[in-house]
């Protein structure tokens, strides 16, 4: 079931800026992933906020080494280093392989976050 939320626009020089949710939905909304291809708050902070590589944030989130996923993904741990650089450009088999081995959904290894 959908619930409405109550929300509060703040705009800035006449520009929507902000907006503004109970607090009580906003523990909701971050309580439970709706989808089953959600990003983890402390995923997302590391990629966005702290500029960490979506595959590293990920690794790291889920308390694994490079040689754990290294092994599980069956690569070496050089290679997964290289798929975790900010530049890295993953075939779409090699973000199968690791998805694979994080227990993820290939989406969740690809999605575009946004910076600003």
């Amino acid at each position: 079931m959908k619930t409405r939320i109550d929300y509060q626009i703040i705009e800035q020089n006449g520009e929507p800026a902000f907006a503004v949710i109970p607090y009580k939905d906003f523990v909701r909304l971050i309580a439970k992933p709706s989808k089953k291809n959600a990003i983890p708050h402390e995923v997302v902070r590391a990629n966005v906020v702290n500029n960490v590589p979506l595959i590293r944030a990920w690794r790291e989130y889920l308390g694994l080494t490079q040689a754990d996923v290294a092994k599980r993904a069956r690569i070496t741990q050089a290679a997964l280093s290289q798929l975790e650089s900010s530049d890295a450009k993953p075939r779409k088999s090699t973000l199968e392989k690791l998805a694979r081995a994080l227990g993820l959904k290939v989406e969740q290894l690809q999605a575009p976050l946004c910076r600003s």
